[in-house]
Protein backbone atom coordinates (compact mmCIF):
# COMPACT_ATOMS: atom_id res chain seq x y z
CA UNK A 1 0.00 0.00 0.00
CA UNK A 2 2.85 2.36 0.84
CA UNK A 3 4.54 1.70 -2.52
CA UNK A 4 1.26 2.23 -4.35
CA UNK A 5 0.69 5.53 -2.54
CA UNK A 6 4.23 6.67 -3.42
CA UNK A 7 3.66 5.69 -7.03
CA UNK A 8 0.41 7.65 -7.20
CA UNK A 9 2.13 10.64 -5.61
CA UNK A 10 4.90 10.51 -8.21
CA UNK A 11 2.32 10.35 -11.00
CA UNK A 12 0.46 13.37 -9.60
CA UNK A 13 3.70 15.33 -9.35
CA UNK A 14 4.62 14.44 -12.94
CA UNK A 15 1.17 15.49 -14.15
CA UNK A 16 1.40 18.81 -12.31
CA UNK A 17 4.83 19.49 -13.84
CA UNK A 18 3.56 18.62 -17.32
CA UNK A 19 0.51 20.85 -16.96
CA UNK A 20 2.72 23.73 -15.81
CA UNK A 21 4.91 23.23 -18.88
CA UNK A 22 1.83 23.21 -21.12
CA UNK A 23 0.57 26.40 -19.47
CA UNK A 24 3.89 28.11 -20.24
CA UNK A 25 3.66 26.90 -23.84
CA UNK A 26 0.12 28.20 -24.22
CA UNK A 27 1.12 31.58 -22.78
CA UNK A 28 4.03 31.96 -25.18
CA UNK A 29 1.99 30.90 -28.21
CA UNK A 30 -1.06 33.02 -27.46
CA UNK A 31 0.94 36.10 -26.39
CA UNK A 32 3.05 36.01 -29.55
CA UNK A 33 0.18 35.43 -31.96
CA UNK A 34 -2.22 37.93 -30.40
CA UNK A 35 0.46 40.64 -30.24
CA UNK A 36 1.29 40.14 -33.91
CA UNK A 37 -2.40 40.18 -34.86
CA UNK A 38 -3.05 43.41 -32.92
CA UNK A 39 -0.09 45.18 -34.54
CA UNK A 40 -1.06 44.04 -38.03
CA UNK A 41 -4.75 44.90 -37.55
CA UNK A 42 -3.70 48.41 -36.49
CA UNK A 43 -1.48 48.73 -39.55
CA UNK A 44 -4.35 47.64 -41.80
CA UNK A 45 -6.70 50.15 -40.20
CA UNK A 46 -4.21 52.98 -40.82
CA UNK A 47 -3.95 51.99 -44.49
CA UNK A 48 -7.63 51.45 -45.26
CA UNK A 49 -8.42 55.10 -46.01
CA UNK A 50 -5.08 56.02 -47.59
CA UNK A 51 -4.23 52.90 -49.60
CA UNK A 52 -6.72 50.01 -49.36
CA UNK A 53 -4.58 47.79 -51.60
CA UNK A 54 -1.63 47.96 -49.20
CA UNK A 55 -3.97 47.05 -46.33
CA UNK A 56 -4.31 43.57 -47.81
CA UNK A 57 -0.82 42.48 -46.71
CA UNK A 58 -1.27 43.08 -42.95
CA UNK A 59 -4.76 41.57 -43.13
CA UNK A 60 -3.32 38.42 -44.71
CA UNK A 61 -0.75 38.35 -41.89
CA UNK A 62 -3.59 38.50 -39.34
CA UNK A 63 -5.25 35.52 -41.08
CA UNK A 64 -2.03 33.49 -41.25
CA UNK A 65 -1.11 34.23 -37.63
CA UNK A 66 -4.64 33.34 -36.51
CA UNK A 67 -4.43 30.01 -38.31
CA UNK A 68 -1.03 29.38 -36.72
CA UNK A 69 -2.46 30.13 -33.26
CA UNK A 70 -5.41 27.80 -33.81
CA UNK A 71 -3.09 25.04 -35.00
CA UNK A 72 -0.70 25.44 -32.07
CA UNK A 73 -3.54 25.53 -29.55
CA UNK A 74 -5.06 22.41 -31.12
CA UNK A 75 -1.72 20.66 -30.81
CA UNK A 76 -1.31 21.60 -27.16
CA UNK A 77 -4.89 20.60 -26.31
CA UNK A 78 -4.26 17.33 -28.11
CA UNK A 79 -1.31 16.78 -25.80
CA UNK A 80 -3.61 17.29 -22.82
CA UNK A 81 -6.00 14.70 -24.24
CA UNK A 82 -3.17 12.24 -24.86
CA UNK A 83 -3.35 12.30 -28.66
CA UNK A 84 0.28 11.25 -29.02
CA UNK A 85 0.05 9.66 -32.47
CA UNK A 86 -1.19 12.82 -34.18
CA UNK A 87 1.19 15.05 -32.25
CA UNK A 88 4.18 13.00 -33.37
CA UNK A 89 3.62 14.38 -36.88
CA UNK A 90 3.95 17.97 -35.62
CA UNK A 91 7.28 18.37 -33.80
CA UNK A 92 7.98 21.23 -31.44
CA UNK A 93 9.90 24.17 -32.95
CA UNK A 94 13.59 24.63 -32.22
CA UNK A 95 16.75 26.41 -33.34
CA UNK A 96 16.28 25.12 -36.89
CA UNK A 97 13.10 27.24 -37.06
CA UNK A 98 14.68 30.52 -35.93
CA UNK A 99 15.32 31.71 -39.49
CA UNK A 100 11.63 31.23 -40.29
CA UNK A 101 10.62 33.09 -37.11
CA UNK A 102 12.98 35.96 -37.94
CA UNK A 103 11.59 36.10 -41.49
CA UNK A 104 8.04 36.21 -40.15
CA UNK A 105 8.85 39.09 -37.80
CA UNK A 106 10.55 40.98 -40.63
CA UNK A 107 7.47 40.48 -42.81
CA UNK A 108 5.24 42.15 -40.22
CA UNK A 109 7.49 45.16 -39.80
CA UNK A 110 10.24 44.27 -37.31
CA UNK A 111 13.63 44.03 -39.09
CA UNK A 112 15.63 41.26 -37.38
CA UNK A 113 19.16 40.03 -38.04
CA UNK A 114 20.13 36.48 -37.05
CA UNK A 115 23.77 35.57 -36.34
CA UNK A 116 25.05 32.08 -35.47
CA UNK A 117 28.47 31.73 -33.85
CA UNK A 118 30.38 28.52 -33.18
CA UNK A 119 29.68 25.06 -34.55
CA UNK A 120 25.95 24.44 -34.62
CA UNK A 121 24.86 21.02 -33.38
CA UNK A 122 21.70 19.14 -32.43
CA UNK A 123 20.51 20.22 -28.99
CA UNK A 124 18.55 18.23 -26.41
CA UNK A 125 14.85 18.67 -27.27
CA UNK A 126 13.99 20.67 -24.16
CA UNK A 127 16.91 23.04 -24.60
CA UNK A 128 16.16 23.39 -28.32
CA UNK A 129 12.54 24.36 -27.60
CA UNK A 130 13.60 26.72 -24.80
CA UNK A 131 15.95 28.64 -27.09
CA UNK A 132 13.19 29.07 -29.67
CA UNK A 133 10.59 30.21 -27.13
CA UNK A 134 12.99 32.74 -25.57
CA UNK A 135 13.65 34.31 -28.97
CA UNK A 136 9.93 34.25 -29.80
CA UNK A 137 8.95 35.89 -26.51
CA UNK A 138 11.76 38.47 -26.66
CA UNK A 139 10.85 39.52 -30.22
CA UNK A 140 7.18 39.71 -29.24
CA UNK A 141 8.15 42.05 -26.39
CA UNK A 142 10.11 44.18 -28.84
CA UNK A 143 7.09 44.36 -31.13
CA UNK A 144 4.82 45.38 -28.23
CA UNK A 145 7.09 47.79 -26.35
CA UNK A 146 9.83 49.09 -28.64
CA UNK A 147 8.58 49.25 -32.24
CA UNK A 148 9.58 50.96 -34.48
CA UNK A 149 13.06 49.53 -33.99
CA UNK A 150 15.41 46.83 -35.23
CA UNK A 151 16.53 43.68 -33.43
CA UNK A 152 19.51 41.33 -33.52
CA UNK A 153 19.34 37.67 -32.48
CA UNK A 154 22.66 35.99 -31.73
CA UNK A 155 22.94 32.25 -31.18
CA UNK A 156 26.33 31.08 -29.90
CA UNK A 157 27.55 27.52 -29.33
CA UNK A 158 30.53 26.44 -27.26
CA UNK A 159 31.63 23.12 -25.78
CA UNK A 160 29.56 23.41 -22.59
CA UNK A 161 26.57 25.55 -23.45
CA UNK A 162 24.39 27.36 -25.94
CA UNK A 163 23.77 31.08 -25.51
CA UNK A 164 21.09 33.18 -27.15
CA UNK A 165 20.67 36.94 -26.96
CA UNK A 166 18.05 39.27 -28.39
CA UNK A 167 18.99 42.94 -28.55
CA UNK A 168 16.91 45.80 -29.92
CA UNK A 169 17.85 49.38 -30.64
CA UNK A 170 14.87 50.84 -28.81
CA UNK A 171 11.97 52.98 -29.90
CA UNK A 172 13.01 55.91 -32.06
CA UNK A 173 13.44 58.90 -29.76
CA UNK A 174 12.95 56.71 -26.68
CA UNK A 175 14.74 56.91 -23.36
CA UNK A 176 17.05 54.54 -21.55
CA UNK A 177 14.30 53.56 -19.12
CA UNK A 178 12.19 51.82 -21.74
CA UNK A 179 13.19 48.43 -20.44
CA UNK A 180 11.23 48.95 -17.22
CA UNK A 181 7.96 48.54 -19.12
CA UNK A 182 8.89 45.04 -20.24
CA UNK A 183 8.91 43.35 -16.87
CA UNK A 184 5.90 41.04 -16.85
CA UNK A 185 4.74 37.49 -17.44
CA UNK A 186 6.93 37.17 -20.55
CA UNK A 187 10.23 37.72 -18.76
CA UNK A 188 9.05 35.69 -15.79
CA UNK A 189 8.22 32.81 -18.11
CA UNK A 190 11.65 33.03 -19.74
CA UNK A 191 13.33 32.88 -16.36
CA UNK A 192 11.32 29.81 -15.38
CA UNK A 193 12.17 28.04 -18.62
CA UNK A 194 15.87 28.74 -18.27
CA UNK A 195 15.79 27.70 -14.60
CA UNK A 196 14.41 24.28 -15.55
CA UNK A 197 17.72 23.52 -17.26
CA UNK A 198 20.05 25.13 -14.74
CA UNK A 199 20.75 28.10 -16.98
CA UNK A 200 20.93 31.83 -16.43
CA UNK A 201 18.96 34.77 -17.81
CA UNK A 202 20.10 38.38 -17.88
CA UNK A 203 18.06 41.38 -18.98
CA UNK A 204 19.29 44.93 -19.28
CA UNK A 205 18.30 48.25 -20.76
CA UNK A 206 20.80 50.17 -22.87
CA UNK A 207 21.28 53.90 -23.46
CA UNK A 208 18.83 55.24 -26.03
CA UNK A 209 16.01 52.90 -25.02
CA UNK A 210 17.35 49.58 -26.24
CA UNK A 211 16.96 46.32 -24.35
CA UNK A 212 18.85 43.02 -24.30
CA UNK A 213 17.79 39.55 -23.18
CA UNK A 214 20.56 36.96 -22.83
CA UNK A 215 20.10 33.32 -21.85
CA UNK A 216 22.77 30.68 -21.30
CA UNK A 217 21.82 27.00 -21.14
CA UNK A 218 24.30 24.26 -20.15
CA UNK A 219 24.07 21.42 -22.65
CA UNK A 220 24.52 18.63 -20.12
CA UNK A 221 21.39 19.75 -18.23
CA UNK A 222 19.17 18.97 -21.20
CA UNK A 223 20.47 15.40 -21.36
CA UNK A 224 19.37 14.40 -17.87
Amino acid sequence: RRLEAEREGAIRAALAEERARIARELHDIVAHCVSVMVVQAGAAEDLLDRDPQKARAPLRSVQETGRQAVGELGRMLGLLRGERARLALQPQPGTADLAELVGHMAAIGLPVELTVEGSSRPLPPGVDLTVYRIVQEALTNVLKHAAPTTAHVRLRYDDQSVQVSVRDTGRAGGSGGAGANRVGHGLIGMRERVGLYGGSLETAGTPGGGFTVTARLPLEAGQR
